[in-house]
């Protein structure tokens, strides 16, 4: 399925910035009507203003419900990723009710065209014209929470990573504080934001490095806790979208020195629990901080430092070769995606 580029999601108005929009446009249509005869000419004028009007807000409101993509149509981690960010159910709700707004106000429109034609005085005209205006008010009144849901909903959505389902893709996962986005700075050309204190990663950054002209994708999750999961944040449920519904091998690094943020116990339960979500993919231990731990833990046999460099290409390397995108079945075929010069 093609990832979403939730940067391109348009710019939510308030209800009130809609409708100054759709009366000033209907304005100027109305100074665009000729006509000798002054019946005939505002009658043409209210309708066209009514016309105008309707056409500027259910467009408005159309476009956003066909720019957002339907949940249907997205990968499991995409949907996932929604639901741990602003929920499923409101999302598509919220899509709905404007979907429904957008058609009344052009019934509205109708409606009151309809009208216009039988009527027979100037006024009535006008009158006609206020009280659809009243009524397209109305319709955005009440709709006004989702619109407001909205516009919050896109902020939070424009942070979120867009995956190549085409390209490789690396979960790195762990407790809070472990390194994680400060080894993906260090392998790839990703720059996550990085800070010493717990939480560091307030949302998924993604990063990539190359081999053989293909892009292997690195997921920074937010840190996970060891807890159950109906006490974890939205910020941590983000993480778990990504370790269910994402990626071809998981990188889970453990902070084993002692000025850890988590207990080293406390890694090695959510070390467990990982390893039960992630099931069918493989996963690859590491331990960061090599540069400052004194004592590795017995059996560790991947450490590395992303300060120091220590262990990372060899890192690199096993992580191509277990993900084996290259790999070729067929000597006369080059693998699937492969990238080609066009010359």
């Amino acid at each position: 399925m093609a990832s979403v580029d939730w940067r391109h999601i348009p710019t939510v108005l308030y209800p009130q910035e809609i409708l100054d929009k759709a009366f000033s446009r209907a304005s100027k249509q109305s100074d665009l009507v000729e006509d000798p005869d002054k019946y005939h000419r505002v009658r043409k004028q209210m309708d066209r203003m009514v016309q105008s009007a309707a056409d500027v807000i259910s467009t408005t409101l159309l476009k956003w419900v066909s720019r957002w993509p339907s949940l249907n149509s997205l990968s499991e981690f995409d949907q996932a990723l929604i639901d741990a960010a602003v929920g499923n159910d409101e999302y598509r709700k919220t899509l709905g009710t404007i979907q429904w707004a957008a058609e009344q106000v052009r019934k509205i429109a109708g409606e009151t065209q309809r009208k216009i034609l039988r009527l027979r005085s100037i006024e009535g005209f006008h009158d006609a014209r206020r009280h659809a205006y009243g009524r397209f008010s109305s319709i955005l009144d009440q709709i006004s929470p989702q619109i407001l849901w909205l516009g919050e909903a896109r902020n939070i959505l424009r942070e979120l990573p867009s995956l190549d389902s085409a390209e490789p893709c690396i979960v790195v996962a762990g407790a809070p504080n472990v390194g994680k986005s400060a080894l993906i700075t260090a392998l790839s050309s990703g720059e996550p934001e990085v800070a010493s204190y717990p939480f560091t990663t307030k949302q998924l950054h993604l990063g990539h490095f190359e081999h053989r002209r293909r892009a292997y994708q690195m997921v920074d999750t937010p840190g996970l806790l060891d807890r159950p999961m109906v006490e974890r944040n939205r910020i941590e449920m983000q993480a778990i979208a990504a370790l269910e519904h994402t990626g071809d091998v998981l990188l889970f690094l453990v902070d084993a020195t002692e000025g850890s943020t988590s207990p080293l116990n406390e890694q090695e339960h959510l070390l467990t629990e990982v390893r039960q979500l992630m099931s069918e993919r493989p996963m690859i231990v590491i331990h960061s901080k090599s540069d400052i731990l004194e004592n590795p833990p017995e059996g560790a046999e991947t450490l590395i430092s992303a300060q120091t460099g220590e262990g990372l290409e060899e890192l690199r390397t096993r992580l191509i070769e277990t993900i084996g995108a290259d790999e070729i079945i067929d000597p006369l075929s080059l693998p699937e995606n492969w990238h080609r010069n066009e010359e």
